[in-house]
This record gives C-alpha cells, structure tokens and sequence, in this order.
C-alpha cells in the first residue's frame, strides 16, 4: 500500500514546488485526504489548543459521557450497534456569525483561543482552496467564490473525544461517512489513532503526527471539479485504551451558494451527460441530515431530481 500522502508546505516556497504540488495532485485525485507539517501554525499554539481542549473534556464533558452510556445502556453491549457513534462532542460556529460566545460550559480563555485557532484555519482553508485552483487549471479565487453566495461561507468547528471503549468491534467512534462540505481541517490526537479512510476496498489509518494537520475532501469539492477530486468514505475506531481528540473544522459554501461542476472541467463529452447535479448547498445539507451514514451516489442522484427549480444567482456563483 502506497504511503499516507504527507505535505511539508514550507517546501512550496522553494525550488520543490512544482514536486510539492504534484504531490498534493495525487493526493486529491488517489486519496482524497493528505496530512500537512509547516502549515503555518505554530507548534505553541496547537499545545494550548489540545491542552485545554483535553482539560474542558475532562472538567465538563466526560461525566456526561458516562450518563449518556448508561442512559443507552452502551457499557454491556452483546451486539452490534449501528445508530449511535461512541463520541462525546460540542460545535463552534465561526462563519457567516460566530457563536463562541453562547456555547455554554467555555472559560473565556478557551472561548478566545478557540477564536484565534479558527481565524487561523480560516486563512489556511483558503490558502489550500487556492492550491487546489491552480492544481486543476481554474482561476485563482475560483473555489472561494463558488463557495461564497451571499453571505459568505459557513466555517465552524467539531471538537470530539473518544473515550475507552470496553466493545469496539460492538461500536464505531464515528460510523462510516462522507463529509459533505467543502474542505476539512482535522487537529488530531497524536497518541491515539483510530480514523481510517477507505482507500481501494481497505480500511487505512490516518498516521497520528504531532503538530499536523491533516485535511481531507469534502462532497462539494467532488461536484465542483465534476468527479476529478473525490470525497471519500471514513470512519473513527473505538479504542480499548486512551481518549482521542478529534477537533475538525469545516470549510463549507454558504447557505445559498449553488454549487455546480466547474464550466472549464468539463469536455465536451461530460457537458453532454454531466454526472453531476447543479444545486443550492442548503438543500444537500438536508438531504444529508437523512443520508450521512449511506454512500454519496444516491445523494447526487436525488439532488438531480431538484436541479430543475435551481436559478443561477450570479452573486452566489461569481
């Protein structure tokens, strides 16, 4: 199996671009996820991140945790389960409004460095979006503004833990999903593994490394660029021992953005039999509360059912 794609970005400012991006190329087109090292975030700033992180988990989420295992009588399972995913997780909301400030159980300090790291990934997302522009021919800009609508672009944050699980062959952390945004930013645990990609028929695990970021692919990117990049199944592993953090941000289009296959992506040939639907992202977003955990295929095909009722607002597409 050919090695997990891994990015030093510090090497896009030298003589190795052009054998950096094409590793970020493959990485798009084979795996669907890479992990970046020299992202531009400083080492200082990802302790804090993960330390109070851990420390919130610990002060405010694990007893939680606990009662929701025994509320759903979790401790003991027989059998597998497949409705319930063994997380203990909150969300921040960044873009187009931020509400940090009414998430419940924060220390301010928390609440601030939460904001800082968001601004942070913010910029990186759209540093990366760029990249993958210039990888696929299309105009600098080109993704962020197909992202924009009217408001700008959604951006908020999952932070996850993994608590020891006594059944994880009985239970998922996270069961098996696409994501179906736009660009993911994941800050992972760096001791305790467990997500895994499918890649070629395999189940493959995402290397824990510290001070990385790994980022992975989301559905709209897949319309966007008509199936030339592809959002890709994955999934989290309960693990006996230890507790993983998992804090994922997600670059989406904005609410009324339409998102269709990127005119200058297309042949002739697939203009004709465009596989992929045009649609406003609000409307995927809802079909894909009922589908997360079902393959993407259906998803396209149900939104080429609506596509007729799409108008093209050119703010939303520019």
């Amino acid at each position: 199996m050919a090695n997990f794609p891994l990015i030093n970005m510090e090497k896009l400012n030298g003589e190795e671009r052009s054998a950096t991006m094409e590793l970020i190329k493959d990485a798009c087109e084979n795996w669907g996820f890479f992990e970046l090292l020299n992202h531009g975030i400083s080492h200082e700033l990802l302790d804090k991140v993960e330390k109070m992180t851990k420390e919130h988990y610990k002060k405010c989420m694990e007893q939680r945790f606990k009662d929701m295992v025994a509320a759903k009588a979790l401790e003991g399972l027989k059998a597998e389960v497949t409705d319930i995913d063994w997380e203990s997780t909150f969300f921040l909301r960044h873009l187009p409004t931020s509400n940090i400030s009414e998430v419940p159980d924060l220390e301010d300090e928390y609440r601030n460095l939460m904001k800082d790291f968001a601004g942070k990934l913010e910029k990186l997302a759209e540093e990366l979006l760029d990249l993958l522009c210039e990888n696929l021919g299309l105009e600098k800009g080109y993704l962020k503004k197909a992202f924009y609508g009217s408001k700008g672009p959604n951006f908020g944050t999952k932070v996850s833990n993994y608590p020891p699980c006594p059944t994880p062959d009985l239970i998922k952390g996270l069961r098996a999903h696409t994501d179906a945004g736009g660009i993911i930013l994941l800050f992972q645990d760096d001791k305790v593994s467990g997500l895994q990609l499918l890649k070629d028929g395999e189940w493959i695990d995402v290397p824990p490394m510290r001070h990385s970021i790994v980022i992975n692919l989301g559905d709209q990117i897949e319309v966007i660029t008509n199936g030339k990049y592809k959002s890709v199944m994955h999934r989290v592993i309960a693990q006996t021992d230890g507790t993983r953090m998992s804090i994922a941000s997600f670059y989406n289009p904005g609410n009324d953005a339409v998102i269709f296959p990127a005119p200058a992506l297309l042949t002739e040939a697939t203009e004709k039999e465009q596989s992929y639907p045009k649609f406003v992202f609000d409307d995927y977003m809802k079909l894909y509360a009922k589908l997360k955990f079902q393959a993407k295929e259906p998803r396209f095909e149900a939104m080429k059912g609506v596509e007729a009722n799409v108008s093209l607002d050119p703010v939303a597409t520019a």
